[in-house]
């Protein structure tokens, strides 16, 4: 029986190293996303996501690795695993997951990439977007 492998992230804003450590938790068995709620998120980040809960599963549903999505609180404990029927928890290695060790698999993050990372990406690119019309209106 294929092992069932639970990935928890926020995914809000879907890039290319959410796909590295799920397709490296394929390896394992099935991929579980555990996708935090807009709630929690607004929470424990203190914002909105740029993407609804809705919008991110239905994504995240689209990936090749992964076989489901189930909403999930910001941290998972070895409770949510048992009430899921799943073996392991892939987490980068920022993991603050109440999981025992024997159900954990730490993945090294893809470098140069985050959401946060994003955002910032995207300030300055308006930014120099805004200077560069209003300069020209000027």
């Amino acid at each position: 029986m294929k092992k069932r492998i639970l990935v928890d992230m926020s995914a809000t804003l879907i890039h290319h190293g959410h796909i590295n450590i799920l397709k490296k938790a394929s390896k394992f068995g099935e991929v579980i996303v555990a996708l935090t709620s807009d709630k929690d998120i607004k929470k424990t980040k203190g914002y909105t996501p740029e993407l609804n809960y809705k919008e991110r599963c239905k994504i995240l549903n689209s990936i090749i690795y992964v076989s489901d999505v189930i909403e999930s609180p910001w941290l998972i404990d070895d409770n949510f695993l048992d009430t899921h029927n799943i073996d392991f928890l892939v987490h980068g290695t920022d993991n603050s997951n109440n999981v025992r060790k024997a159900r954990l698999k730490i993945f090294d993050r893809t470098k140069g990439i985050s959401s946060s990372e994003l955002r910032l990406r995207v300030l300055k690119t308006l930014s120099q977007k805004i200077k560069k019309n209003f300069s020209i209106k000027q």
